[in-house]
């Protein structure tokens, strides 16, 4: 039987989503949990993989098991994750429902605050300078007419092709109308796929253009150059979460 967890984690505290070597990963916190509490060994596999830092409000991953879950699991699974890893939902799916290669669209959000404020500091970028996020967001417009992201792809990686389509990319205010905490900037894009460390590559090239320091013509020759070493610098994990994943109706099993 195959399922989905439907999940959320505070990546702080963890070396990215995937198991590795002399590290702490969310996969095998939750591999670990479910195995004990299964008592069969559970693999799974993520919708993607996540860098060191960066956040997930909602992640899905895939796992079989070779027996009925008890009623209370989704209860008892979370009773045994850290605090910071968190089970929303577990769905029946088809038996080749693959977490990563059946998504058809995947979304982030970048968030970025302008006043120092404790309670944003997990998970929002602090950037005291002015940024004209006008121009930012006609940079955005840019992204769409362009398919190769190699100038904003991390080096050295085993993809096969750095083409991926952006199906929107756009800055907005998040005001907290009770006016207790001060306002944040997020960048939201959705795609396709993305590269490793994209987003990052992609905010930290448009705060170029927010402070004035590249026109916006020169953020697109940025693109068209294929150089990563041309685009700006990643800004900093800790203000990225993936937010969404899309999925098509029919792997879902009525139940």
């Amino acid at each position: 039987m195959r399922f989905f967890l439907e999940l959320s984690f505070l990546g702080t505290h963890y070396k990215g989503w995937q198991i590795q070597p002399n590290a702490k990963s969310v996969q095998e916190e939750i591999e670990s949990a479910m195995s004990l509490l299964l008592l069969e060994p559970i693999k799974i596999m993520g919708a993607g993989r996540t860098d060191t830092g960066v956040h997930a409000q909602k992640m899905y991953a895939h796992f079989d098991t070779n027996h009925p879950l008890p009623n209370n699991f989704k209860h008892r699974l979370n009773a045994f994750l850290p605090k910071d890893i968190a089970i929303k939902n577990i769905l029946p799916v088809k038996e080749d429902a693959h977490a990563r290669f059946h998504a058809t669209s995947r979304t982030y959000k970048y968030f970025v605050h302008q006043e120092k404020f404790p309670f944003y500091d997990q998970t929002s970028s602090l950037i005291r300078e002015p940024l004209d996020f006008l121009a930012m967001n006609r940079a955005c417009e840019i992204l769409f007419k362009h398919k190769d992201f190699t100038s904003f792809s991390r080096l050295h990686t085993d993809v096969k092709t750095n083409f991926c389509s952006i199906y929107s990319a756009k800055w907005f205010k998040l005001e907290d109308p009770t006016q207790s905490q001060p306002p944040r900037w997020v960048f939201e894009i959705s795609a396709d796929r993305f590269l490793r460390n994209m987003v990052r590559a992609i905010v930290g090239t448009l705060l170029l253009v927010g402070k004035g320091n590249l026109s916006l013509e020169g953020f697109e020759e940025i693109i068209l150059k294929k150089n990563r070493n041309l685009a700006g610098a990643s800004v900093a994990a800790k203000g990225l979460s993936l937010t969404h994943i899309q999925y098509p109706k029919d792997l879902f099993l009525d139940v």
